[in-house]
């Protein structure tokens, strides 16, 4: 593994998802214990530091180390991209973890799901919960649910090493992977 000159963050780290995280993020400058920072314009390196520099118990942020690999997964199966592409931003992701150029967060809270079209709905609630079903977490696309939700993140394993399953997230077929998938669903 690549040395890492960056430190690990010392927070849980909550990234923002979904619909209105803007007004979302602003609603929970008041929340103590909590940092909500505003990062989605963000180089991926600036967002790893600023993160990994909050000394809060908790980081809110809407920057999505995953959002290019995301985006290249949707193309893919809405026939708009190859795989190639999707394997290139998977390659350049996990080298970022390597160098510590990104940090993977705790938790995926996935604001307004509802209202989340097609391929990506399947990104959020399939293909990334199937790999941590507890660390993406649905949410209404307001400031009560969103605190109630922050309030209640479960405990659970936490995310297995990006590097043992982003280079086979091509496998993870929209209608065909997720909650289905578990016993009892």
């Amino acid at each position: 593994m690549a040395h890492n000159p960056e430190p690990a963050p010392r927070s849980t780290v909550v990234a923002l998802v979904g619909a209105e995280s803007d007004e979302l993020l602003t609603g929970l400058a008041d929340v103590p214990a909590l940092v909500a920072l505003s990062l989605r314009k963000a180089e991926p390196a600036v967002a790893a530091h600023l993160v990994a520099s909050v000394s809060m118990p908790y980081v809110v942020h809407d920057a999505d180390p995953l959002e290019h690999v995301a985006a290249a997964w949707v193309e893919l199966f809405e026939d708009r991209a190859t795989l190639g592409s999707l394997e290139v931003e998977v390659e350049t992701l996990l080298d970022q973890f390597a160098a510590g150029e990104a940090v993977m967060p705790d938790y995926y809270v996935v604001a307004g799901p509802e209202a989340i079209e097609g391929t990506w709905r399947h990104w959020w609630l399939g293909a990334l919960a199937h790999h941590a079903p507890s660390r993406v977490l649905p949410v209404e696309a307001s400031g009560a649910a969103l605190r109630t939700r922050l309030r209640t993140l479960p405990a659970s394993r936490p995310w297995p090493e990006p590097a043992t399953w982003l280079p086979r997230v091509q496998f993870d077929i929209p209608d065909r992977v997720g909650l289905r998938d578990e016993p009892g669903a």
